[in-house]
């Protein structure tokens, strides 16, 4: 079983914390668009009946509307159950890094509407500490300088995302070498920085639920950590 194999496992297995009836929360990239299309097939063979979705980005919002899943926009509503996402990195306490896929600052908006935060992700994202993976930050542009003087002071090699505009109109920077061991404080300090719209860093926002896809002597299976 690859990499794609698992992630088509966890997203099936998100299929359990969707709350009939209810509105959900979707995020952004490979593993979620498994989740997306999980999520179709079950509504067509069983009838389960999802109020809708509040999704975080343009990608996953034509995606639901293609299977004929109502999108709400997160002006919308007052509050969601549940936020299912992937992650680029997660550690052991459920903080992760997020942006990859350039979508972080909706993600994290929608993060925020959630009662409970379900990653899915497969074993390569779990990690001891976060940083290995390049942190992304939605910034504003003419900040771009100054914000790479300051990671630089933290032992962090900036660099400007080429030819990538957020669903926001944001540029991206990826912040390289950093080893975050204390995320909360890293977010909460570097959210403060003139020109950031979003640091990576989900530790506020962290997840309660990873459903980890793993291989186990062979064959595929999924890891359920609770934070």
């Amino acid at each position: 079983m690859n990499q794609d194999q698992l992630k088509h496992l966890v997203g099936r297995a998100a299929l359990d914390y969707v709350p009939a009836g209810q509105i959900i929360g979707v995020g952004t990239g490979s593993t979620v668009d498994c989740f997306i299309d999980a999520l179709a097939a079950r509504i067509a063979e069983t009838g389960l009946a999802v109020a809708g979705a509040v999704s975080s980005s343009e990608r996953s919002t034509q995606r639901l509307q293609r299977h004929g899943i109502h999108v709400l926009d997160a002006g919308e509503v007052t509050g969601l159950g549940v936020y299912i996402d992937g992650a680029d990195e997660i550690d052991g306490q459920g903080c992760m890094v997020k942006g990859g896929g350039a979508a972080l600052t909706r993600e994290k908006i929608v993060a925020d509407l959630a009662e409970r935060f379900v990653c899915i992700a497969d074993e390569s994202k779990l990690v001891q500490t976060l940083g290995a993976f390049p942190l992304p930050v939605e910034i504003i542009p003419m900040a771009a300088a100054q914000l790479t003087r300051r990671f630089a002071a933290l032992g962090g090699q900036a660099t400007l995302r080429a030819g990538v505009l957020t669903d926001n109109g944001g540029h991206i920077l990826d912040v390289r070498g950093l080893s975050i061991t204390d995320p909360l404080a890293f977010e909460t300090e570097v959210n403060q920085w003139p020109g950031v719209v979003t640091v990576g860093v989900f530790a506020r926002h962290r997840a309660k639920v990873c459903l980890l896809g793993e291989m186990r002597g062979g064959a595929g299976g999924v890891r359920t950590l609770t934070f």
